[in-house]
């Protein structure tokens, strides 16, 4: 009998202690879905955005909540497994693919582009570092590849007739065919096809099973449908360097943990993980912002005036910048972004190592980028009170 009683003591002091667990759990992540829809639902109200998926990471626990529907002609409700586009966002992939193609040997980033395309050799382009085409400093870039190159052959005379409007690493100039060029000479080095490279090697290595280039018929349903600000449908056009630049299509679950990846809260491959943290070098000084390979960081703590300016449109304009000589090694007290944008949807990604935080936030409609920035803002600075 004194057994049987001490087993239920044991057993329910078990049960006591497991339900406290249970609504410590419960409450931390009732406290992290507040502070998220406080910053959320005012936003998708003020621009009438159909649906957002937001991925919050604290200290390695991931937080995935869901808001509205994928798409107002079927009302279905948006869910971890919906996939968004990325726009921009993409663009951190194809600076992670380069940075592992020059740990594996394959390329270097101070490598002159004539060097993997031997038809440049000569030519202005042929000269520029595939740095310079990683941080936007090449020499100046149209914003979009131009609407009348439709081919590979074309893309090429262009780039071989190309003139520098500045010399390289003196002005930032935001392009796509920037970023595109350093995927596609990537791809090359590394003798494979961009998408899959990215879709059968770097996705999977990083442990991202729903992030595509091309979605899957079998994921087709889960695509979101996109809108313009204007309230029209629009989904993402393929185009050429548009899967280098802008293509990658991603749920909030993948994108949080890629978060984490970054903050080295991701169990991964040690080279793997080496090549993501070299992404976080600082190469250039734009203002308050420091420009990376792809992504943009600001010393932490950072006011949230400088974070929205830095995102704001006037950044897709020409800069003077100052070269960070030698570059600055990766650091944790920052804050680490990338916005991106298609016609139809908006996203923003940020986090800060230091802290063990980050935020991933995905629309299916375009809206200011200002206002993820705030929203974002909001809610790390209020989690990191807590």
């Amino acid at each position: 009998m004194i057994v049987k009683n001490l087993g239920i003591k044991f057993l329910s002091a078990a049960l006591i202690t497991a339900c406290a667990c249970a609504s410590a759990f419960a409450a931390d992540e009732v406290e992290v879905r507040a502070i998220a829809d406080a910053a959320i639902k005012p936003i998708m109200e003020k621009y009438a955005i159909p649906g957002v998926a937001v991925g919050i990471t604290v200290d390695g626990r991931d937080h995935i909540f869901t808001y509205g529907v994928e798409s107002k002609e079927t009302d279905r409700p948006v869910a971890p497994a919906t996939l968004f586009e990325l726009g921009s966002i993409s663009k951190t992939f194809t600076a992670t693919l380069a940075s592992y193609a020059e740990a594996t040997g394959d390329l270097s980033l101070s490598d002159p582009v004539a060097k993997h395309l031997p038809a440049m050799k000569g030519r202005p382009f042929g000269d520029v570092a595939l740095i310079d085409l990683g941080t936007h400093t090449a020499g100046g870039f149209p914003l979009q590849v131009p609407d009348e190159i439709k081919s590979e052959g074309q893309l090429m005379e262009y780039l071989a007739a190309w003139h520098p409007s500045y010399a390289a690493g003196t002005q930032r100039s935001y392009a796509n065919p920037s970023i595109g060029m350093l995927g596609f000479i990537t791809a090359k080095a590394m003798r494979g096809d961009f998408a899959e490279l990215m879709e059968g090697r770097l996705f999977p290595a990083l442990g991202l099973s729903s992030t595509f280039i091309n979605v899957p018929k079998s994921r087709q349903s889960d695509y979101a449908q996109g809108y313009k600000r204007s309230g029209e449908p629009a989904r993402l056009t393929p185009g050429l360097l548009s899967a280098e630049a802008y293509g990658v299509r991603s749920t909030a679950g993948d994108m949080i943990r890629f978060v984490g990846a970054n903050m080295g809260l991701v169990k991964l491959d040690g080279k793997l993980q080496q090549t993501i943290d070299k992404t976080h070098t600082g190469y250039f000084s734009v203002g308050a912002m420091t420009q990376d390979l792809i992504w943009e960081q600001y010393a932490y703590p950072a006011p949230l005036q400088s974070l929205v300016e830095g995102n704001s449109a006037a950044m897709l304009k020409t800069i003077p910048v100052a070269a960070l000589q030698p570059p600055m090694k990766p650091r944790g007290d920052a804050w680490i972004n990338k916005t991106g944008s298609t016609n139809g949807f908006g996203a923003y990604v940020a986090f800060i190592p230091s802290k063990r935080l980050g935020m991933v936030i995905l629309a299916n409609k375009n809206y200011p980028n200002e206002d993820r920035v705030a929203a974002a803002y909001r809610v790390l600075t209020a989690l990191e009170a807590d």
